[in-house]
């Protein structure tokens, strides 16, 4: 009887492991009661979508625990938690924590037993159960982050260390200059040990390891699966050159949105400065008739002088890996779960005629022969990533302020845990909304 006792040992395990498995909902065509989608939009072909959720108060991120829950922080208003019904439809909507400071960072441990979430000037932590569908026990882990005209915090676990948090914060202006100096704790992004916080938590300018700075707005933050960081920024608005006193508006197309390879926060880069307020992106640059050797991807100054100009900036600042049109504001950025690609939402421009924008680009990925991943695309391609879905007509949307706009503001984004469903949300004031995608 001993083989049945094993047999029945190795049953249970079985059992165990396969209860593990992220569980796999399917993908709904339609969802009864949610309201038509508020906006336009096109789909690839290769891509299928439906809208799942409506009336939500500015849905501006999306996080899944591991029992397959979505957690949404609605900016201005808290946390809730949402569950699937077997037809892949929203089934339930419970609110977990009522915030009214709460305004982007949401992220999960591994375990799935912490949550994070972040207010212009401080990170909490609660912990969570995925089975009752609460938070209890806040613990404030970062605080005292300045205040300014970019507002959000994000903040997310590493995947490999679950003990260390990375929290961006951006400029306080278009031209924050003190910056240059990564003790201001602007422009920046750091990492925090919560196995050694002080009981009060961390104070963001004097504690943490800086793991980039010279970053205007590095809104998106993603782990490949090395568990190094990609960052995707937000640069700077109404630019001119100015050179030997004449001065030439190149904002329409210049500086680019930069993608950038920041490192592993462990280990982090030797030169970690990333250019800004000094060293920005060539988008277009056929704006440039000074300098016809910079060309997309090559970084330049505003104001080239004898004492410091575009090629004073090589091998003083990181250049992005990748360069994406001026303007369309990253705010979220995902792996796929092989890493062939990674996902952006791009939230629109609002000083560019015709605007642009409004879309999730799909950004090709490569594991090189180190074994670091990367983007396929050179450095200098104005084609490496391809729109799966978009406003239908992004020339013509007007956006006066961060969530009003005639166009969906596409925001959060994230795989379910299964790796199936792509999700993705609009935090336009005037109706807040979640959709899924998945592949055909």
């Amino acid at each position: 009887m001993r083989w049945l006792a094993k047999l029945s040992a190795v049953a249970a395990l079985l059992g165990q492991a396969l209860s593990q498995d992220p569980p796999s909902v399917p993908f709904p065509t339609s969802c009864s009661g949610v309201a038509a989608p508020r906006f336009s939009y096109t789909v690839d072909s290769a891509w299928q979508v439906t809208k799942i959720a409506s009336g939500l108060r500015q849905p501006r991120s999306i996080i899944f625990d591991n029992a397959g829950n979505m957690l949404v922080l609605q900016a201005s208003s808290g946390i809730s938690v949402h569950t699937f019904g077997s037809d892949g439809c929203i089934n339930s909507t419970k609110t977990l924590v009522q915030n009214s400071g709460l305004n982007h960072g949401l992220s999960i441990t591994p375990d799935g037993k912490t949550v994070y979430a972040s207010s212009q000037t401080t990170v909490w932590s609660w912990a969570y159960d995925q089975a009752a569908l609460t938070l209890t026990g806040q613990k404030t882990v970062v605080s005292g982050i300045g205040q300014g005209i970019h507002s959000t915090r994000t903040t997310v676990v590493s995947p490999k260390n679950p003990n260390l948090i990375l929290v961006s914060v951006g400029s306080n202006s278009n031209w924050d200059d003190p910056t240059i100096d990564p003790s201001v704790g602007r422009a920046i992004v750091k990492v925090f040990d919560v196995s050694t916080a002080p009981a009060n938590g961390y104070s963001f300018n004097s504690q943490g390891t800086v793991l980039g700075y010279g970053l205007r707005n590095e809104v998106a933050l993603a782990f490949d699966p090395n568990g190094h960081v990609w960052g995707a920024e937000n640069s700077g608005d109404d630019f001119r050159r100015t050179v030997n006193g004449q001065s030439t508006d190149i904002h329409i197309d210049n500086p680019a949105e930069e993608l950038n390879y920041l490192g592993d926060p462990e280990k982090p880069l030797a030169n970690n400065w990333f250019g800004y307020p000094t060293c920005f992106t060539v988008w277009e640059p056929s704006n440039f008739r000074d300098n016809t050797a910079l060309k997309t991807g090559s970084q330049f100054v505003v104001s080239p002088n004898s004492t410091f100009n575009d090629a004073s900036c090589e091998g003083k600042s990181n250049p992005p890996r990748l360069s994406f049109p001026a303007h369309m504001a990253p705010i979220t950025n995902v792996f796929d779960p092989a890493a062939n690609n990674m996902y952006i939402t791009f939230h629109g421009s609002w000083d560019r005629q015709p605007a642009q924008g409004y879309f999730v680009a799909e950004v090709p990925f490569t594991k090189n022969a180190e074994g670091n991943y990367e983007p396929v695309a050179p450095a200098d391609s104005k084609t490496g990533y391809k729109n799966i879905i978009g406003a239908q007509n992004p020339g013509s949307c007007n956006s006066p302020s961060l969530t009003m706009s005639t166009c969906w503001r596409l925001a959060g984004l994230s795989w379910d845990p299964a790796g199936e469903r792509l999700f993705i949300s609009s935090d336009n004031q005037a109706q807040g909304e979640i959709f899924v995608l998945k592949k055909k």
